[in-house]
C-alpha cells in the first residue's frame, strides 16, 4: 500500500464507522428524476499554447495517442481556454492576426466537433491586463470567436467565457464585479453584430471560484451568482463556477450542502456546471496529505508546486474525483470538467517555463520531448474512474434517485438515458461491502466495470475493460472492496 493510501485509511477510519461486511446494501434505481437533461462530465483540455515556445509542438503521434485516449473516455463536454498572446495577439507590436498559430487549437476543436462534444471556450484574460476594459479586446476576441465558429465551422463551441475566475485577486479584474458585468454586456453586444454567431454561442459565467472571497470585493461566490442573475441573466446561457474543495470536506458528505446552495441561486430553467474541479489540500483536515504533497514537490525537476497536485499519480485520486462527480450530479449541477487532462497544457502563470508546470493531469503528453521522462506520458489511474463517469453518464441523461439505506462510507449516483440505466457506487471506507443493485426493468446485457487498486483489468490498449458483461436480468449482486468503485450499466 502506497504512503497516501495509508494516510487515506487513517483519516477515514477516524471519520466513519463502517457497516458490518455481512450486511447486504440494497440499491434500487428508480425512475424518479432528480436532475434532468444532464450536460455531462468532461475535462479541461487547453490547446498546448506553450508547446511551441518549448520547442516541441505536439507531434502527429502524440495527437493520435491523445485522440485514442479521448475516444475511450468520451468526455461529454470540454472546457477549452486560450491565452491570446500565444494565438492572435502580438504583445510587441499590438497587432491582431487571427491566422497566427491556430494549428493545435483547430486540431482540438475539430476533434470535439467530430465527436459531438460540447465545448465551453474562452480566454483566460485580455491580451495584456491594461486591456481588461478595452473595446479593442472585445473586437478582437469576438472576431476570433466568429472565425472559429462561423468561418471554420467548429460547431462544438456552445458557450463563451470571458475572464477566467474574475473574482480572484490573481485575475486582471481582481474581484471587480461591475467591470466583469459591463464587459459581459459589451461582449454580448459585439457577438450580436456577427450574423449567426449569437444563435450558435451563448455566454457562460461568472466562472468564479466556489468557497472563495476576495478581500477587495464585497461579494463572495454566492454574491457573484446572485448579482449575475440580477444584472445579466438574460445574456447568460450557462452558469459556471470552479471548485477546489478539500478531501475531508467532500468525503465527509458536507460538500453537497454548498453545491445545493449555489444551485438554489440559479433561475429555474437555467443550468450550472463546475467549469473546473479538482482537490487542494491546504485545509487543516487534509494536513497529512499536504505533508506528502510538499515532500514530493521538494526538488522536483519540472514543478515548483506553486499550482499543481502531486497526488494525481495515486490511485485514490480516482476515488476522490468520482465521489465529487456523484455529489455534482445528485445536487443539481449539470456537469463537471476535471482540471485537467494534460500536464503539458500550462506552466505557472503561463510564463513558458517548463521547470514550473501546472502538474494536474492524467498524463503529460510531452513527457519525453520536453521533460526528459517518457514515463510521464503513461496513463495515471484516475483516468480510468473518470472515464467511467464520462462514458456512462452521457449528455441528455436524467440523474435519477436511488433508494438505499444511508451509509457514511457509500457514495452513489444513477442515470436514465433513453430507458437504459447506469449506477456508480463507491466505497470510501475500510471494510468490504456486499451490495445488490436492482433496476426498474429487465435487462438483456448488463456490463460491470470495477475500479480497484491492484485489480485494474485493462485491455490490449491499456484501457479499463469490463469485469463482466452480457448479464441478463434486473438485479446484480457483488462485493465492494474498501476504497473501490463499481459501475453497472445498460448503456453501450
Amino acid at each position: 500500500m502506497k504512503i497516501p493510501q495509508l494516510i487515506y485509511s487513517a483519516i477515514f477510519a477516524a471519520m466513519t464507522l463502517s457497516c458490518s461486511s455481512s450486511e447486504v446494501l440494497d440499491f434500487v434505481v428508480t425512475d424518479n428524476v432528480v436532475n434532468p437533461s444532464y450536460i455531462g462530465n468532461g475535462v479541461e483540455w487547453d490547446p498546448y499554447d506553450e508547446a511551441d515556445s518549448w520547442g516541441a509542438p505536439v507531434s502527429d503521434d502524440d495527437w493520435a495517442k491523445l485522440f485514442s485516449r479521448l475516444d475511450y473516455m468520451r468526455p461529454q463536454y470540454v472546457r477549452c481556454m486560450i491565452n491570446s498572446p500565444f494565438r492572435y495577439y502580438d504583445t510587441t507590436t499590438g497587432k491582431y492576426d487571427k491566422k497566427a498559430n491556430t494549428e493545435s487549437l483547430c486540431k482540438l476543436l475539430q476533434y470535439c466537433t467530430d465527436n459531438d462534444i460540447t465545448v465551453i471556450y474562452g480566454e483566460y484574460n485580455p491580451p495584456v491586463w491594461d486591456m481588461k476594459n478595452d473595446p479593442k479586446w472585445v473586437d478582437m476576441a469576438v472576431d476570433y470567436l466568429n472565425m472559429l465558429v462561423v468561418e471554420k465551422g467548429f460547431s462544438c463551441i456552445k458557450y463563451f467565457v470571458i475572464f477566467n475566475e474574475p473574482d480572484g485577486d490573481w485575475a486582471s479584474t481582481n474581484g471587480d464585479f461591475e467591470l466583469w458585468c459591463s464587459m459581459a454586456k459589451k461582449f454580448h453586444t459585439k457577438m450580436e453584430q456577427y450574423p449567426g454567431l449569437i444563435e450558435k454561442v451563448k455566454l457562460a459565467g461568472p466562472d468564479v471560484v466556489a468557497d472563495y472571497h476576495n478581500k477587495n470585493s464585497e461579494l463572495n461566490t454566492a454574491g457573484w451568482l446572485v448579482e449575475t442573475v440580477k444584472n445579466v441573466d438574460s445574456i447568460i446561457g450557462l452558469y459556471d463556477i470552479h471548485a477546489y474543495p478539500g478531501q475531508a470536506e467532500v468525503l465527509s458528505g458536507n460538500y453537497s450542502g454548498l453545491l445545493s446552495e449555489y444551485k438554489s441561486l440559479i433561475p429555474e430553467g437555467k443550468q450550472i456546471v463546475l467549469g473546473e474541479a479538482g482537490y487542494k489540500y491546504w485545509r487543516e483536515a487534509d494536513s497529512l496529505l499536504m505533508k506528502e504533497y510538499n515532500r514530493r514537490v521538494e526538488g522536483h525537476p519540472f514543478t515548483k508546486g506553486s499550482d499543481c497536485n502531486m497526488l494525481v499519480y495515486d490511485y485514490f485520486y480516482g476515488i476522490d474525483m468520482a465521489i465529487l462527480a456523484t455529489e455534482v450530479m445528485n445536487c443539481g449541477f449539470s456537469g463537471v470538467a476535471a482540471w485537467m487532462l494534460d500536464d503539458a497544457m500550462h506552466s505557472q502563470g503561463d510564463s513558458g517555463k517548463p521547470e514550473d508546470i501546472k502538474l494536474w493531469g492524467m498524463w503529460n503528453i510531452l513527457g519525453e520531448e520536453v521533460f526528459n521522462d517518457p514515463s510521464q506520458e503513461d496513463i495515471r489511474p484516475w483516468f480510468y474512474s473518470w472515464s467511467l463517469m464520462c462514458r456512462y453518464f452521457p449528455r441528455g441523461c436524467d440523474i435519477v434517485k436511488i433508494d438505499y439505506k444511508e451509509d457514511p462510507d457509500i457514495f452513489a449516483c444513477a442515470a436514465n438515458y433513453d430507458g437504459k440505466y447506469s449506477i456508480a457506487i463507491i466505497n470510501k471506507g475500510d471494510k468490504d461491502k456486499d451490495i445488490s443493485v436492482r433496476f426498474p426493468q429487465q435487462n438483456e446485457s448488463l456490463t460491470v466495470f470495477r475500479y480497484e487498486e491492484d485489480n485494474l483489468q485493462l485491455d490490449d490498449n491499456g484501457f479499463l475493460a469490463p469485469e463482466e458483461q452480457g448479464i441478463v436480468g434486473d438485479r446484480f449482486s457483488t462485493g465492494l472492496s474498501p476504497l473501490s468503485m463499481i459501475l453497472v450499466t445498460q448503456i453501450k
